[in-house]
């Protein structure tokens, strides 16, 4: 599938209420291809791009000097920006890093900002995305605080098995806010 298809995939199955303008906002985002290892968000900085990953694995974090806590990752088509930084022009205290090579579909704030004040659908588009968030984080903390790392593993099991065949274990652990070994042997009884 093109990239520009899968963008256009992802508004048609999520976003189905306004299609004013969208052939138009798909084809202005740029393509940037980025290697294993690459920092693309780095916790200081103000996100000023749209971005939406195409193709690739991107781990999300929190870093101090002295140790990293995983927060997400991202494996399928969808947008990856950090939302609150993009929209109030707010320091990010994130970090993502390409776990594989990654292929992006960006969009400056600018183009972007042109687009929500000429259509509606991007008023709306910021207003769901947002929405989501919020309800994604909400459920987030409230599954790492009344589960156990095996329950959160079991879950990651049922709802995110691709995690498990694309992530490294180590990665998946500081996720779960346990030791790797704590994680196999977690692996192991299950």
């Amino acid at each position: 599938m093109k990239q520009a298809d899968k963008l256009s995939l992802f508004f048609s199955n999520e976003f189905p209420f306004n299609k004013e303008g969208l052939d138009e906002f798909v084809s202005t985002f740029v393509v940037k291809s980025f290697k294993k290892g690459e920092i693309i968000l780095e916790n200081g900085t103000i996100d000023h791009e749209l971005r939406f990953l195409d193709q690739g694995i991107i781990r999300e974090y929190y870093a101090t000097t002295d140790k990293e806590k995983n927060i997400n990752f991202f494996t399928d088509a969808r947008f990856i920006t950090d939302f609150s930084s993009f929209t109030h022009s707010t320091i990010t205290k994130k970090y993502q890093e390409c776990l594989t090579d990654v292929d992006l579909r960006v969009l400056s704030k600018e183009i972007f900002s042109t687009f929500t004040n000429q259509y509606n659908c991007g008023k709306l588009f910021v207003e769901t995305i947002f929405q989501r968030i919020v309800i994604n984080k909400e459920t987030e903390e409230f599954n790492h605080f009344v589960n156990t790392a095996k329950e959160l593993y079991l879950d990651i099991m049922k709802t995110k098995p691709d995690w498990l065949l694309q992530i490294p274990q180590y990665h998946i652990a500081s996720y779960l806010g346990i030791t790797p070994e704590t994680l196999s042997r977690i692996r192991k009884r299950i």
